[in-house]
């Protein structure tokens, strides 16, 4: 006798101009009374070699969506994808290898190792790995954030900038599908921010990466192709070529 099952096909993989794409993303955390709906059932794609920024209020579930797509929290329900790949079919260990292959991340702290030097920093991810980093690759990206003069520095010789430039290298430097950045100019001056921001948008347009920010800086996600906002679990309005004028219009509909 067959049986059947009422539970839906999985959604067919993303396309190959797709990097990371979520399906009706569930969070939930609590239960009864004190349940939160983090995220509320988010469809969305990120295109391949575009700059994207997520804002939204405290709470809207902006960080927890990125640490979904980046396979750094589990969904309650749905699915997500980097590139061919659903995450949330993976086991542990094969999903520890595809963050470290696939996946490039930059935070608000830099997370450099302090006894190590710049250029060390740089190649670390693909030296635990036991990879062999590929060199012209490496140069392009270090002569694009600008530290050909810094690589033989360690952390406690560079600036807030700087280091979070090295950072950002790192995080380019095994060829991701898609890099991820939780408030990545949170903790530098405007200068540095406007260093770094730029940097990251010279990787989409001459490197051809794929980036996915969290910030709450209007003037930051001014820098981006499109700026999605999320409220209450849910995408509520997408900014295409982004102004700061029009993330700050926009923002004000949320009151303080």
């Amino acid at each position: 006798m067959s049986t059947t099952t009422s539970e839906m096909p999985p959604p067919p993989s993303a396309p190959a101009n797709v990097a990371a794409r979520a399906v009706d993303a569930r969070k939930v955390y609590g239960e009864g009374d004190t349940v939160v709906n983090a995220l509320a059932g988010v469809t969305v794609d990120f295109q391949a070699g575009q700059f994207t920024a997520i804002m939204g209020p405290s709470g809207s579930g902006k960080s927890t969506l990125m640490h979904c797509l980046a396979g750094l929290d589990e969904l309650t329900s749905g699915s997500v994808w980097i590139e061919g790949t659903n995450l949330t079919e993976l086991k542990e260990k094969d999903l520890t290898k595809l963050r470290r292959d696939r996946i490039g991340f930059v935070f608000q702290a830099f997370n450099l190792i302090p006894t190590l030097s710049a250029e060390e920093n740089i190649v670390l991810p693909m030296s635990l790995a036991g990879t062999k980093p590929d060199q012209a690759w490496v140069d392009q990206i270090v002569s694009t954030v600008g530290l050909q003069d810094r690589l033989s520095h360690r952390p406690s010789e560079l600036s807030g900038g700087q280091q979070q430039r090295v950072a950002v290298a790192r995080a380019l430097a095994s060829k991701p599908a898609i890099v991820f950045a939780d408030e990545p100019t949170g903790n530098l001056d405007s200068r540095s921010s406007g260093e770094i921001l730029t940097f990251m948008r010279n990787a989409v347009n001459d490197l051809s990466q794929t980036i996915v920010m969290v910030t709450h800086d209007p003037v930051a996600a001014s820098y981006a192709d499109r700026v999605l906002i999320l409220a209450d679990g849910n995408i509520v309005h997408e900014i295409l070529q982004p102004t700061t004028d029009a993330v700050v219009d926009f923002m004000k509909t949320f009151g303080d």
